[in-house]
């Protein structure tokens, strides 16, 4: 604990206070606290005074400061000072501040001069001031060079536990990082060997089916041709998604964008045409603006929109109506609203929102910086979202 409130109180940060503390504590023994029989001359102040400012150095040449420090006490006397306790407090911490920023021969350069100061004073004196002269070596630079030294190993301990931390999170970060490449591979390769594999059997059958059937049916044509063309845009989406999965410099898959903006209106058609080949009778309004969205919201507007009008197929059923509004403001936010009138038969509305469509869509929301709200609306659905104008990059996609 009282090595801690020293540490903070001797950082750079702590100058004017420790100057102003220093300060004080000189004017106060100036003039409360020295002997009434020793009269302060001016060189007692200016001496004083000096080792004040002298110790704002400290920190950034504590040797320096040292040499300074024994100067003024050396000298002293000889200029005829007789109040040298200032003068001692500023040598002591200099020698404290020298020892926790510095080691090796700086840290005995200064402890030594020093110590020659205070054994200088006494030399006429010697063999009887030997003993008081250690004393105050002892008290005015050995302790402070010991507890310099040890605050020093503490901040080095302390930064090295940083350091360590630091490193830690790092490689934590790093198996992270490698764990959800290993992942995003495995789920590549199971969509590319079987969903892929899958859908391109299917569309290699219909696509054979449509020419080794004699005449057929016109409407049997259409819709063979409608699931073949279904299955070729799915098979060239999961084969791009694929490809993303097996990307691991995108960490989000937000940056490799599965649709150019200039075909978002195009691509939003072709689902309310498949929509309206299912039977849902759909108004759609999509601004011309929206060509000029990012990527990544372009996407977005097309899932919300297919998974809207699918929940509408699936749960309204045939003959529902269904509105669809994509509508771009002057800000750039988008809005998207897909909303229908529940059908000729009245469905349970809350099972619209029971599968995994709109959970994920409410997780694109989110990373979007988006909002996404869904729920019943007189005896049908209705879906909103709003895609603000920039993305929020700060979370990644797990």
């Amino acid at each position: 604990m009282f090595t801690s409130w020293v540490d903070r109180l001797f950082d750079r940060r702590m100058l004017p206070l420790r100057l102003l503390i220093l300060l004080a504590c000189a004017v106060g023994y100036l003039v409360q606290l020295r002997d009434p029989a020793s009269p302060v001359r001016p060189v007692d102040w200016v001496l004083a005074l000096t080792a004040v400012l002298v110790s704002a150095g400290g920190s950034r040449w504590p040797l320096a400061v040292v040499l300074l420090q024994s100067t003024l006490l050396g000298t002293a006397e000889p200029l005829g000072a007789s109040l040298l306790v200032p003068i001692k407090v500023g040598a002591s911490l200099a020698v404290f501040e020298l020892a926790m920023y510095r080691t090796g021969w700086q840290l005995l350069v200064g402890w030594s001069v020093l110590a020659g100061v205070y054994a200088t004073r006494v030399v006429g004196d010697m063999p009887a001031d030997l003993a008081p002269m250690l004393y105050r070596v002892t008290v005015l630079i050995g302790l402070p060079l010991l507890l310099g030294a040890y605050l020093r190993s503490v901040r080095q301990k302390a930064r090295q536990a940083e350091r360590w931390l630091a490193e830690e999170h790092q490689r934590r970060l790093s198996e992270l990082a490698l764990a959800r490449v290993t992942e995003r591979t495995a789920i590549a390769r199971d969509l590319h060997d079987m969903v892929a594999h899958h859908i391109a059997s299917m569309v290699l059958r219909i696509g054979v089916a449509r020419h080794v059937l004699p005449e057929t049916d016109p409407k049997v044509r259409e819709v063979l041709d409608d699931v073949h063309a279904s299955g070729t845009s799915a098979l060239a989406d999961l084969r791009r998604l694929v490809g993303l999965l097996r990307q691991p410099s995108t960490g989000t898959g937000l940056d490799q964008p599965l649709l150019d903006p200039s075909e978002l209106p195009d691509a939003l058609a072709e689902v309310v045409r498949r929509s309206r080949k299912v039977g849902l009778r759909v108004d759609a309004y999509v601004d011309s603006r929206i060509t000029g969205v990012d990527a990544v919201r372009g996407l977005a507007v097309l899932r919300l929109v297919q998974e809207g009008l699918t929940n509408v197929a699936k749960h309204a059923g045939a003959g529902a109506r269904a509105s669809v509004t994509v509508r771009t403001a002057l800000d750039g936010d988008v809005r998207v609203v897909v909303c229908d009138d529940g059908g000729e038969e009245l469905t349970e509305a809350a099972s619209y929102g029971l599968g995994l469509g709109l959970a994920g869509l409410r997780e694109r929301m989110e990373i979007l910086g988006g909002r996404l709200d869904a729920g019943p609306v007189d005896r049908g659905w209705r879906l909103s979202a709003l895609l603000p104008a920039s993305v929020r990059s700060s979370r990644a996609v797990s």
